[in-house]
């Protein structure tokens, strides 16, 4: 069995798509050889470039015994729409390219930005195999927030259309949030529907503390890692929300993204001098971070397209047994309220729900065993790995 992966991300770059896919890969891999199967996986990717700020070598070509990953290289991109349309379009090319002539029994490709999803239905529908889609966004509905009035009307009817033939063309769509399923259920009411979430890596389940450890810090350390955008919503929060804890709380924010520099004005603006902004790091560097945090945070920025969403964050910053301050609204808090312990949510770009909610948390690690158990990135995989398989005796 012959099976192409179209992952925009993988790693060793730093995003949860990257995450995703190689723990989806290695998944495929071990349910292969269980079953017996002879399976092929050939994954196209691009070279590292979540974080212009960030650099991680890694080969254009990688083989091994029944995995073969392309890289493509990517001109020099931001964060910016059109500099990420351009960046699509090298990686759309060179997929077409590599992958003409050759033959596969399955399809499968994970989309954020929707493009991924497209160009995985143009792929499949030209070879005539089965197109298994993993949404981990809905564009469509996010756009319409993020960008514009006049350029999100201008584009809304362009990636509508896109998304209903990416969706009508797949046999079977993931969707990696449960908030996402009565937009899509609504649209597509004959598609095939599953949810495989987001779920904990092996890196911080070790991590995962085994009793209670209370701090004793004077000025508590509170931690984001993430990207810094228009999604998250920093600017509209931080400057504030630290300026109000001066001499109590100490914030250290890691990442970059479109709205870094929006982040370093309005900080500048509020006087904030209890606030650290740092580079994007690596995982075994940013697990040494959580680990000096007393207090991890999370944060999406109003609008109602992140209602829907359920951020990856939310698994690593559960299983490290930190408490977690989340500004989240919709399906998100829910979750969190539901599922993960010692967890104050407020919502989102509201400062005094945030400092009402901040005095709810109790400032202890401790650990969340039950979260743990349940939400096992490798188990969750191994799961969505035999349904992908499943797909490849449709024909």
């Amino acid at each position: 069995m012959r099976i192409l992966i179209l992952s925009f991300y993988y790693q060793p770059d730093l995003c949860a798509g990257s995450f995703r896919t190689f723990a989806l890969v290695k998944a495929l891999l071990d349910v292969s050889s269980n079953q017996g199967l002879a399976t092929q996986i050939e994954l196209v990717s691009t070279l590292p470039n979540r974080y212009s700020s960030f650099t991680s070598e890694a080969p254009a070509l990688e083989k091994h015994p029944n995995l073969i990953v392309h890289r493509v290289a990517l001109s020099a991109h931001k964060s910016g729409m059109l500099d990420q349309s351009r960046a699509f379009l090298d990686y759309a090319k060179s997929v077409v390219n590599l992958v003409k002539g050759k033959e596969y029994d399955l399809v499968y490709a994970t989309s954020s930005r929707l493009m991924t999803a497209a160009l995985g239905a143009y792929i499949a529908r030209r070879i005539g195999k089965p197109l298994y889609l993993d949404i981990r966004d809905i564009f469509v509905d996010t756009i319409k927030d993020v960008l514009s009035r006049r350029i999100a009307w201008a584009m809304n009817p362009v990636f509508s259309c896109l998304e209903r033939w990416a969706v009508n063309s797949a046999n079977k769509v993931n969707l990696v949030s449960a908030g996402f399923l009565p937009y899509f259920r609504e649209r597509y009411p004959s598609q095939t529907f599953v949810q495989f979430t987001n779920g904990i890596d092996d890196e911080f389940l070790i991590e995962q503390p085994s009793d209670n450890q209370g701090s004793t810090e004077k000025v508590l350390r509170v931690v984001y890692a993430g990207n810094i955008g228009e999604g998250q919503g920093l600017h509209a929060i931080i400057p504030e929300l630290a300026k109000k804890y001066e001499g109590r709380l100490q914030f250290r924010i890691i990442g970059d993204g479109g709205r870094r520099g929006q982040l370093v004005s309005a900080l500048d603006d509020a006087g904030c001098s209890n606030v650290i902004l740092l580079p994007p790091i690596k995982r075994d560097e940013l697990i040494k971070e959580y680990r000096a945090a007393d207090v991890l945070f999370l944060h999406l920025n109003d609008y109602d397209a992140f209602r829907k969403v359920l951020p990856s964050k939310i698994f690593e910053y559960a299983a490290l047994g930190k408490p977690i301050w989340a500004g989240v609204a919709g399906y998100a808090a829910d979750f969190i309220t539901d599922n993960v312990p010692n967890a104050a949510v407020f919502n989102p770009c509201d400062v005094d729900g945030a400092s009402a909610s901040f005095s709810t948390l109790e400032m202890v690690t401790k650990p969340r065993s039950e979260f743990v158990s349940q939400f096992s990135r490798a188990a969750i995989m191994q799961k969505m790995a035999k349904d992908i398989i499943s797909l490849s005796e449709i024909e």
